[in-house]
């Protein structure tokens, strides 16, 4: 909850940050690190490290699609008995934009996000394996603002449906460019939910 309560303050705080009036570029592709960190109650956090790609690809002048995706595995154990998890998911959105200032963006998204996990467990010299997969359908608005020439950023809140069983929940996702050159930049990227923290770092190259 405090994670979602600084978001949306940010959120409100980001349209008297922007200053510049550069044209903010929705025709970009990244990848990177990728951290995902499952509160799994009593049994404390779960954490898994890899990598992930994305694409967003203008169609009109305030349109353009989302394309991604992400792979991270982690290990745990327990005494003998031993645990690899390794998460898949392709995502696949649509995107709209539109200014409300020189410097700031409204953005919105509709989104397909498919998940699968598979878990390994090893116990002495016997093997098993138990995969899981879900489909979730999200939307989220949110703001995206140049603060100056070489610094950006954006702030969006969103619903997903649960999905094949799966809670519903309300998210929030905080993050940030440094511009290196007008093609090049840095990005770091948090996604907070009830049960979940997502973190990124890659390099993007905007056209």
């Amino acid at each position: 909850m405090r994670k979602m309560l600084l978001a949306a303050s940010l959120l409100l705080a980001l349209p008297a940050l922007a200053t510049a009036s550069d044209e903010l570029s929705y025709t970009y592709v990244e990848g990177g690190w990728n951290r995902l960190i499952l509160d799994a109650g009593n049994a404390g956090d779960f954490t898994s490290d890899g990598g992930y790609v994305r694409g967003s690809f203008a169609v009109t002048p305030q349109f353009h699609v989302i394309v991604g995706a992400s792979r991270v595995s982690g290990s745990d154990h327990a005494g003998a008995a031993k645990v690899k998890t390794t998460v898949d998911a392709p995502y696949l959105g649509l995107g709209y934009h539109a200014p409300i200032s020189e410097s700031v963006d409204f953005t919105s998204e509709f989104a397909w996000n498919h998940r699968s996990a598979e878990s390994d467990y090893r116990v002495g010299d016997e093997r098993s394996r138990q995969t899981s997969r879900f489909n979730q359908v999200l939307g989220m608005v949110g703001v995206r603002g140049r603060f100056t020439d070489h610094l950006e950023g954006w702030l969006k809140g969103g619903y997903a449906n649960g999905g094949d069983g799966q809670d519903a929940r309300w998210y929030g996702v905080a993050g940030g460019q440094l511009n290196i050159t007008d093609t090049w930049g840095v990005v770091l990227e948090g996604q907070f939910d009830k049960d979940a923290s997502e973190y990124r770092a890659g390099v993007r190259a905007s056209f």
